[in-house]
């Protein structure tokens, strides 16, 4: 398994991307071959024609992602894959159209699209379905066995059985490290399976090629000879944070000790970031605000037409270095909001919300006026999102390393924003925290560049958080 942004990408979710890439180019290129000349041989040798075809597989392959198609995890039968597909086609084409219309030279060749997908529909069906067989009855998965029952370890245990198709992952149980504390119930599937005493006989047994441990849970526990001759026999070791953080795309905080979060890779602010990011804020953010300020002026005047009040709405947030600055957002609640209550968390049907509002926060338009906090060096384009100061008082008294979170800038959005569902409490609030300090952990361009991606899907799906 190879590694990016500090998460296992597997053969099984890296195969589909390669495979669909290669038919896209080879159909274009058949096509073009068989409708416009010349073969397809000399076609390979022209930088041009390979460049238009690069084009074409990367808009497509785009609407591919953005319609679901590489979310392992989520599994549709061969109805819907056929559904997408076309979905994701229609608008590749729509989109080639414009980009045609606004450079013709790209253009490949009359009809060549057209029987490019006829071709794709009939193979990517195809292939998915067989690559779909062998995954399901033939891939071999990697076994591991947990040491503890804590919170963390159960949300290991069921985030790897709902990805365990992606992933090639399989728990074989959970070693119990304090029979007094059994707490059954909560234990999932496959269960308990033994003692730390018995884990030398559970790893031969149950063939387990890992053996993930919470250290806080089994230290003083564990047979220092046990654990040696296990690993000089092949079996692998690792501490349960990082694989958490391998498989999840969060930290769990649960029962995290700061030695880890000290000694562990990442958590480093490396000036040249620093200035790349900035330089990017502030470039993305005059452009926005130029490109959209016909857009904002629209939104404005909708507003003042429909509800009473002002059109913005200026609200403290907490910002890097725990310093208080003023957000700025359309408003889309009633001005009264809370006129009784005082500050309480919105939900994802909130009643104060206008119908209005209810739109501009479904499409994120109600977030544009927070390109001028990021012009102002308050916010980044991508970051932790910016909470209240009423509620940051509270979460960092009840969330351990909450406020770390506040290293960084916050963001317009961020990697919890754009992996989390809305929420509205401190359960949520705590599983948002382990998604930023992922996202502080391994900051770099990618992973913004990543949440860009993810955010204008979630914009266009309308789904996801806040």
């Amino acid at each position: 398994m190879a590694r990016v942004l500090n998460q296992r990408v597997t053969w099984r979710l890296a195969t589909p991307l390669l495979i669909d890439g290669a038919l896209v180019l080879s159909s274009v290129a058949i096509s073009t071959s068989l409708l416009v000349g010349p073969p397809m041989r000399t076609q390979l040798d022209d930088p041009v024609f390979l460049f238009k075809l690069a084009l074409v597989a990367a808009i497509c392959q785009l609407c591919l992602y953005y319609a679901d198609l590489y979310e392992a995890h989520a599994g549709v039968d061969s109805r819907e894959l056929l559904v997408r597909l076309m979905r994701s086609f229609g608008v590749t084409a729509l989109v080639l159209a414009v980009v045609y219309a606004a450079v013709p030279v790209l253009v490949v060749g009359r009809g060549v699209f057209a029987l490019a997908v006829g071709l794709l529909l009939g193979l990517v069906p195809v292939w998915r379905s067989g690559f779909d067989w062998i995954v399901d009855r033939l891939a071999p998965s990697e076994r591991i066995l947990i040491v503890g029952t804590k919170p963390a370890a159960v949300s290991l245990a069921r985030e790897l059985a709902t990805r365990r198709r992606e992933l090639g992952v399989k728990v074989v149980g959970f070693v119990e490290v304090e029979p007094a504390a059994r707490v059954r119930a909560f234990i999932p599937a496959p269960g308990i399976v033994g003692l730390v005493s018995d884990i030398p006989e559970i790893v031969s047994q149950c063939r387990v090629d890992r053996v993930v441990v919470s250290l806080e849970d089994a230290r003083g526990k564990l047979s220092m000879n046990d654990l040696l001759d296990m690993k000089l026999h092949g079996v692998r070791f690792d501490h349960l944070a990082s694989v958490y953080e391998e498989y999840t795309g969060r930290i769990a905080v649960e029962n995290l000790r700061p030695s880890w979060l000290i000694f562990s890779d990442g958590f480093r602010k490396r000036r040249a970031l620093t200035i790349t990011k900035r330089a990017v804020d502030v470039l993305a953010a005059a452009l926005g605000m130029v490109v959209g300020g016909p857009l904002m002026l629209v939104v404005a005047a909708a507003i003042k037409l429909t509800s009473a009040g002002s059109v913005l709405y200026h609200q403290t947030r907490t910002g890097e270095g725990g310093k208080a600055f003023t957000v700025h957002k359309f408003r889309t609640m009633r001005t009264d909001a809370e006129s009784r209550t005082g500050p309480v968390w919105a939900s994802a049907r909130d009643p104060r919300v206008t119908s209005l509002g209810g739109i501009l926060r479904r499409t994120r338009l109600d977030e544009l006026p927070q390109l001028w906090n990021i012009l102002c060096g308050e916010m980044s384009l991508v970051g932790p999102r910016p909470e209240r100061p009423e509620f940051v008082q509270d979460l960092t008294e009840q969330i351990p390393f909450y406020g770390q979170r506040h290293v960084v800038k916050p963001g317009l959005t961020g990697w919890a924003q754009v992996s989390y569902t809305y929420g509205a409490s401190v359960e949520d609030a705590m599983e948002k925290l382990q998604y930023d300090l992922f996202y502080i952990k391994n900051m770099s361009g990618i992973l913004d560049l990543v949440i860009i991606f993810a955010t204008i899907k979630t914009v266009l799906r309308q789904r996801g958080s806040r």
